[in-house]
């Protein structure tokens, strides 16, 4: 790492609005936090949004360039003593910023202490929190708090964050890193600007001296973690239940069920046998025989519930049924393309009209707006987007050729017509 004891994260932070990247809804000239500024008048506020975008940041910029005594709290360790603590010096110097981190954390009797020097003007509160503020914040204090929304931060926003960093640290600038690949850069920091720049800290410091050029592998080998090896000692073990498994999937009962005797004479653990026809009734039957779950499952239930020698017949019945069942990785294959989606894309908003809107903070933001509920239309169906507007139309799903999946192929094709393919 670098000389200095103190993270990058924290030596670039911005000190006014004109530094600050990202909020532009809100930071831009005009908007409501350089009006503040402008105006030299502060207001009660809770920033709501993921870890990273910069709550922080603002409340100190905002303390600053109000010149405001400046108190902060974190909601983990702190309770009401450290509260009124605080509200005692804020009235000695007059007034007061108190910035409360995690204030979602502070239960109902640490928000009411809060109350009345919010409402006499002895305290301008900032609260920061990652969870909904309609659920988590009482009533009473959010009527006397302006609730802004802090949207997650682009591809744009972080690269400009790593070149703004650059300019503004000397021991980073100094390091002269040739960044050829950003997208494990980007994907590892989950569009949080702190965690992107202190990776960015630790690849610097671990890069050659005489190669600076920075790619997604180097990024990779240098954060993933060690795994332990494998204890090979029980090597026949893993290799029988790796036969039997292989016989289940290639629907031969009797190798099956000789390697499942083979097991039981060895003295296996059932649950451990059991355990894994759950998987593969999942894994290589799923909707082809969507009966192979639940017998598994009840196998695995049963097994725990006899033991052996009795559940020897237990444990052959669902090996022999799982065999003999058509196959199908189809869900597997769905949840490891979803994945791999979501690792390439990030974390994606979720279209408005499904988002849930139990509160009016909620609705006034359109939560909800524009849902059609499925049960109103004709064969409970209707065509409305589900997927987040960058990877709309996006086929993860894709069901085999047996008859149960083609069953289930043709009523989505019916429904969606040419939208994904079916």
């Amino acid at each position: 790492m670098s000389a200095a004891n103190t993270p990058l994260a924290e030596r670039v932070r911005p000190r006014s609005l004109e530094d600050f990247i990202g909020q532009e809804h809100l930071v831009a000239p005009g908007k409501v936090l350089e009006q503040m500024i402008h105006n030299a008048k502060g207001h009660s506020i809770i920033f709501w949004g993921p870890p990273g975008v910069g709550k922080t940041t603002l409340a100190q910029i905002l303390a600053h360039s109000l010149n405001m005594p400046f108190f902060t709290l974190s909601a983990i360790d702190s309770g009401v003593k450290d509260v009124r603590a605080v509200i005692e010096m804020a009235r000695k110097s007059g007034h007061a910023l108190l910035f409360i981190d995690e204030i979602h954390r502070f239960n109902k009797a640490q928000q009411d202490s809060l109350l009345g020097a919010v409402e006499k003007g002895i305290i301008t509160l900032i609260g920061a929190t990652t969870e909904n503020p309609s659920f988590e914040v009482i009533g009473a204090l959010l009527s006397r708090c302006q609730v802004y929304v802090l949207k997650p931060l682009t591809e744009d926003h972080m690269m400009a964050l790593v070149h703004q960093a650059v300019q503004k640290d000397e021991w980073l600038a100094e390091q002269h890193l040739d960044i050829k690949e950003w997208e494990a850069l980007l994907q590892l920091s989950g569009g949080d600007a702190r965690r992107l720049l202190n990776l960015v800290e630790l690849v610097a410091a671990s890069v050659p001296a005489d190669d600076k050029t920075v790619t997604n592998d180097v990024v990779q080998d240098i954060v993933q973690s060690k795994m332990a090896l494998y204890d090979k000692t029980g090597e026949q073990h893993y290799d029988i239940i790796s036969a039997f498994i292989k016989s289940l999937r290639g629907s031969d009962p009797n190798a099956a069920v000789y390697w499942l005797a083979r097991m039981i004479e060895g003295g296996e653990d059932p649950k451990f046998i059991a355990r894994r026809m759950v998987i593969l009734a999942s894994e290589d039957i799923g909707n082809a025989n969507p009966n192979a779950l639940l017998l598994a499952t009840s196998c695995f239930q049963a097994v725990e519930l006899i033991g052996y020698p009795e559940c020897r017949i237990i444990l052959s019945q669902a090996a022999t049924y799982l065999a003999s069942s058509p196959k199908s990785n189809a869900s597997y294959m769905a949840i490891n393309n979803a994945q791999a989606l979501v690792t390439k894309t990030g974390d994606l908003p979720v279209p408005l009209p499904i988002r849930n809107a139990p509160t009016g903070l909620m609705k006034k933001m359109d939560y909800g707006k524009g849902y059609k509920y499925a049960h109103d239309f004709p064969g409970n169906f209707v065509d409305q987007e589900f997927l987040p507007e960058k990877v709309r139309g996006t086929k993860l799903y894709d069901p085999a050729n047996n008859a149960s999946e083609t069953r289930i192929r043709e009523y989505l094709r019916n429904c969606w017509k040419d939208k994904y393919g079916y």
